[in-house]
């Protein structure tokens, strides 16, 4: 610049750095909103995580007029390898009177003389008073007992103690080990020893926010959330907002090589990323409000929460990551600092160019083995098992399932997990005598009365969880068809009431699903035929995922069944951020199709992209793997069906499936749009 130039004026100044102070201010706003609000109180009861309209449902709704009401059951299991003597009886009838508060506790020993159960009242039915109260029944049972004598806690209330504990610190293990991991892949794809600060602070800031606005969004509705839904909805937004800083700096850097202006490069960038962004994150938020389709109230919960969470990602994306890149220099990316007049990615003889080139020689084949090798997978489907029982539900066994496996071998086995009616007092006489001496039901007792409800538990010889048990209650609730009010609960009507709920969500919101993403995809695109490829290979990820993810739970991990709800939760998670990866692909093919024809424009799309495309998809399946920090196999499960099918999407069907579908249909990919014929080439 010569001496000559004139000196630069306040306006302009402020121009070219609106962008970096507007990312200061929002990342100001987002922290202060963050720390000011504080954590919302959650909201999750146990009618929560039952299907509406069911008998289960109805029956813990019953149970809220009875006087107990404030109180949860538990059992003591005193256990010994052998056969108790008289006087280790004794003492453990004053160990229970000294539990229970009671003159005259209930006191029952087995018949093979090595266990005593005791029934216990623990005061609440909220997880911090339960935590409490189990707690301190688990240390005064285990105190001063005889030698030989181990005492456990089990019932209902330690199992809903048990699972609750599985999320103690869950929250700040699953985000601390999320960007842990975010971190470690942003170093990788970078290359940088700094740049990954820059998206990985504004994506933990909006992961931080998102959590304060779901959950108060939450609330406000009177939406059910809990630990689990704050914590998928950590990796969700730390997986999408790193998706989507990928996409945007991968463009960035791109510009740098044809713009001497960072700002000029980053303008153009922020303005060709908008559409595929918006366009994912509106897709995403769309797929998750299905949930509200639930019959489930939890489901709604999380659906709501983590249709939120993408927008807060996106919106920072789109608005705080920008300035915030542009207010360092191009020495950000060093040591791989691009310059202007460099080989852009989209000319360049990388390895996704020779990627481009092979499936561009053979479509036809490509289409049909990839095409072949998905069904292959998806041939795992065949033989899934859904429905977990409560023992089945934690990778690592707390003492509540020990305990009723214990009690199990000395007990009836349903004596841990009793099936329980609820019933006006008119009608005790009735259900006691149509129960009694039934198949398989070892005791028929009323145990809480009230004035308009009278609770009666029924213990099985069923083995908890298994078909038989759930066979049982089916059995008991045709017994009692046709006596008004009357309805069945406990852990085995739940099971199955929640299979059968889960069964109706995936036929009512899959179609769903699939008609909005479509619909989406036909607004974006302005095509038919591109749609119905991307949604079809969507469905075909999703399905050998399952495939692949069942045969990895029994041959890998060990899994009898699957949960009832990670088909759900899978399928909306992978075909709506399975669908971002087309949208990322297709977008940039479109841009470039118009300039350089359909099969050229595809190439080089696959080319510019298939880098940034490749590392967020392996970034998102790591960040999902994440789920399985926690001990529970739900979250387990999912964790690895997202992590198989996201890298099935990313690797497959995104780098040779489309593409190859794209080049055998030639312009017909695009119809009815026709691209402009001015700016074809040859």
């Amino acid at each position: 610049m010569s001496s000559a130039s004139p000196a630069p004026t306040r306006q302009p100044w402020l121009r070219r750095h609106a962008s970096s102070l507007l990312a200061l201010l929002l990342l100001f706003i987002g922290l202060a909103v963050a720390g000011g609000l504080g954590d919302a109180e959650s909201h999750r009861t146990s009618l929560d995580s039952l299907p509406a309209g069911s008998d289960s449902a109805a029956f813990a709704k019953a149970q809220e007029s009875l006087p107990d009401k404030s109180s949860s059951q538990a059992m003591v299991l005193f256990s010994s390898q052998e056969k108790m003597a008289p006087a280790t009886l004794g003492k453990l009838a004053a160990k229970a009177g000294q539990i229970t508060g009671l003159p005259k506790p209930p006191v029952i020993p087995s018949e093979d003389g090595t266990a005593v159960l005791v029934p216990v009242t623990v005061d609440g039915v909220g997880a911090a008073e339960l935590k409490q109260g189990v707690g301190e029944l688990r240390e005064q049972a285990s105190s001063g007992l005889p030698d030989g004598i181990t005492a456990q806690v089990t019932g209902p209330a330690a199992i809903q103690t048990d699972l609750g504990a599985v999320f103690d610190g869950a929250n700040f293990k699953l985000l601390a080990t999320t960007a842990l991991v975010v971190a470690i892949l942003l170093v990788v794809t970078y290359r940088s020893p700094w740049l990954w600060l820059v998206p990985l602070t504004v994506v933990g800031v909006a992961d931080r926010l998102a959590a304060v606005l779901a959950t108060h969004v939450l609330n406000r509705f009177n939406l059910a959330w809990d630990e689990s839904t704050t914590g998928i909805l950590s990796v969700l937004v730390f997986g999408a907002g790193t998706d989507y800083a990928l996409l945007l700096i991968s463009r960035y850097r791109d510009e740098l090589r044809r713009h001497p202006s960072r700002h000029d490069a980053m303008r153009v960038a922020a303005r060709r990323t908008v559409e595929p962004v918006v366009a994912s994150a509106a897709t995403v938020f769309v797929g998750l409000l299905t949930l509200l389709l639930s019959v489930f109230p939890a489901t709604r919960g999380l659906g709501v929460a983590c249709a939120v969470g993408v927008l807060v990602a996106a919106t920072f994306v789109l608005l705080v990551l920008p300035g915030a890149l542009v207010t360092f220099g191009r020495w950000i990316f060093w040591p791989r600092v691009p310059h202007d007049g460099e080989t852009a990615a989209t000319e360049a003889n990388s390895v996704w160019a020779k990627v481009g080139r092979f499936v561009g020689g053979r479509p036809v084949t490509v289409a049909i083995v990839s095409t072949l090798v998905l069904l292959l997978a998806a041939l795992g489907m065949g033989s899934i098992r859904i429905g977990l029982g409560d023992a089945d539900q934690f990778l690592k066994k707390p003492e509540s399932i020990v305990a009723a496996q214990r009690l199990a071998e000395s007990f009836p086995a349903g004596s841990a997990n009793p099936v329980l009616v609820s019933t006006p007092p008119s009608q005790v006489g009735a259900v006691t005598q149509r129960l009694q001496g039934m198949d398989g039901v070892s005791s028929v007792r009323p145990t809480v009365t009230g004035t308009e409800v009278v609770e009666i538990q029924v213990v099985t010889t069923d083995e908890p969880g298994s078909a038989a048990a759930g066979q049982r209650v089916r059995e008991i609730r045709s017994a009692l068809d046709g006596l008004a009010s009357t309805h069945v609960g406990g852990s085995e009507a739940q099971r199955l009431d929640k299979a059968d709920g889960n069964s109706t969500d995936r036929r009512v919101i899959f179609p769903v699903v699939l008609g909005l993403v479509f619909a989406a995809l036909v607004l974006l695109l302005r095509s038919l035929v591109a749609p119905v490829v991307l949604v079809g290979t969507v469905l075909l990820t999703y399905v050998a995922a399952l495939g692949l993810g069942w045969w990895a739970f029994t041959g890998v991990l060990g899994f009898e069944r699957m949960d009832g709800q990670v088909p759900l939760y899978a399928f909306v998670f992978l075909v709506a951020l399975g669908v971002d990866y087309n949208i990322f692909l297709v977008t940039r093919a479109r841009e470039e199709a118009e300039q350089h024809g359909s099969r050229r424009g595809m190439l080089r799309s696959l080319t510019a992209t298939g880098g940034v495309i490749t590392s967020a998809g392996i970034l998102l399946a790591a960040v999902f793997a994440v789920l399985g920090v926690l001990p529970l196999v739900v979250l387990a499960q999912l964790g690895v069906v997202i992590f198989i099918g996201v890298l099935l999407d990313t690797l497959v069907v995104r780098t040779v499936l489309v593409p190859s579908l794209a080049l055998v249909l030639g312009d017909r990919f695009w119809w009815p749009r026709k691209l402009r014929p001015a700016n074809i080439a040859s």
